[in-house]
C-alpha cells in the first residue's frame, strides 16, 4: 500500500473543526480508521455525502448519507 491508501471526498467542499484543508473537496490519509473518523465528523452542503475511498482498489468503505432533512452535520449543527 502507498503512502495515501484512503481519499475522503465529496462533490463538494467539505468542512469541520477536525477537517485539515478548509474548503477542499478530497483528502488522502494512509490510516483507514482517522479516514472515516474524519468523514464521521465533517459536513457539506445539504443535499451531499462525504465518502472514504480505499485509493488502490476504488472500494467505498465508508459513506456518510445526507440527511434527508438539511438539518444537523448538514447545516454545520452538532
Amino acid at each position: 500500500m502507498g503512502s495515501a491508501d484512503y481519499r475522503i471526498e465529496s462533490s463538494h467542499p467539505i468542512g469541520g473543526r477536525l477537517w485539515p484543508a478548509a474548503g477542499a473537496q478530497q483528502y488522502v490519509v494512509k490510516d483507514r480508521a482517522l479516514a472515516v473518523a474524519l468523514a464521521a465528523k465533517s459536513f457539506t452542503t445539504p443535499g451531499e455525502e462525504i465518502r472514504v475511498v480505499h485509493v488502490p482498489t476504488g472500494e467505498i468503505v465508508f459513506r456518510k448519507a445526507p440527511n434527508p432533512d438539511g438539518q444537523g452535520d448538514w447545516s454545520g449543527e452538532a
